[in-house]
C-alpha cells in the first residue's frame, strides 16, 4: 500500500484551523471573564458577545466572504487585544493594592517607631500609598492611564521650581516610591515568635523580607517593576 492521504482537502482543512482557533477565543473569553466579571448575568453577556463574535468570523470564511488568513487574523487580534484589556485591569488592580499595603505598612511604621520614624518614612509611605490608591482606582474606573494624584504632582511642581520638568518630578515620584518600598522590605520588625515581658533586643527581630512569603515577593516584584518601566518610559521622552 502507498502512503495515505491526507484526510481533509486545503479548504476544510483552512475550516477547521479557524473553527478551532475560534473555539480557544471562547474559551479564552470564559477564563477572562471568570477573572475579571463577578456578576453572573454581565459575564454571561460577555462570553456570548465573544462566542458570536468568534462564530461570524467562521461563518464568514465558509461562506467566502473572508480568507482563511484574514479570519486568523481577525480572531489572533481579538485575542490579543482581551489579554490586553486583562493586563490592564490586573495592573491597575495591583496598584491599588499595592497603594493599600504602602499605607498600611506606614502606618506601622509610626506606631512601631513610636513617632520617631512617621515623619520621615511613615508619613511619606502613606501619602504615596494613598495617592497610588486614587491613580489606579481612578484609571481603572474611568479607562484611562493618566491619571495624577496630588502627590505625583507636587513631585512635579517641586522639580519645576528648580528648573526642571513635569518629566523629572515623574521620575523623582517613582524613585521615591522604589526607595520606600527597599526600605519597608529592610526594615527590622520583631520575630513571630518573639515575646518578652520587659524589653526586645536586637535578636528579637528579623528583616522585614525574611517574614515575607513565595506570593508575597511576587507581588513586591511585580509592583516594583511596574514602577521601573514607568520611570523608564518618562526617560525615554
Amino acid at each position: 500500500m502507498g502512503p495515505q492521504k491526507d484526510s481533509c482537502n486545503p479548504s476544510s482543512c483552512d475550516y477547521w484551523a479557524v473553527s478551532t482557533a475560534a473555539g480557544k477565543l471562547a474559551n479564552q473569553a470564559c477564563t477572562l471573564g471568570a477573572r475579571h466579571i463577578k456578576d453572573g448575568t454581565l459575564r454571561l453577556q460577555f462570553n456570548r458577545e465573544v462566542s458570536y463574535y468568534a462564530r461570524a468570523i467562521v461563518n464568514d470564511v465558509a461562506r467566502g466572504k473572508k480568507s482563511p488568513e484574514q479570519g486568523l487574523k481577525d480572531i489572533k487580534d481579538e485575542q490579543s487585544s482581551l489579554l490586553s484589556q486583562s493586563w490592564e485591569v490586573a495592573k491597575k488592580g495591583a496598584g491599588a493594592i499595592a497603594g493599600a499595603m504602602q499605607v498600611v505598612t506606614g502606618a506601622g511604621i509610626c506606631y512601631g517607631s513610636g513617632g520617631t520614624l512617621c515623619l520621615v518614612a511613615g508619613v511619606p509611605m502613606m501619602a504615596h500609598g494613598a495617592n497610588n490608591i486614587y491613580e489606579n482606582g481612578r484609571n481603572f474606573i474611568e479607562d484611562r492611564t493618566d491619571t495624577e494624584g496630588l502627590v505625583r504632582k507636587g513631585y512635579q511642581a517641586a522639580s519645576k521650581a528648580v528648573g526642571y520638568g513635569a518629566r523629572e518630578g515623574n521620575m523623582a515620584y517613582g524613585s521615591a516610591d522604589i526607595g520606600l518600598s527597599a526600605y519597608a522590605l529592610g526594615r527590622h520588625v520583631l520575630k513571630p515568635d518573639a515575646w518578652r515581658l520587659f524589653r526586645y533586643v536586637r535578636t528579637d527581630y528579623v528583616r522585614s523580607y525574611k517574614g515575607m512569603g513565595a506570593s508575597a515577593w511576587g507581588f513586591e516584584i511585580h509592583t516594583d517593576l511596574q514602577t521601573v518601566t514607568q520611570i523608564y518610559q518618562e526617560a525615554e521622552k
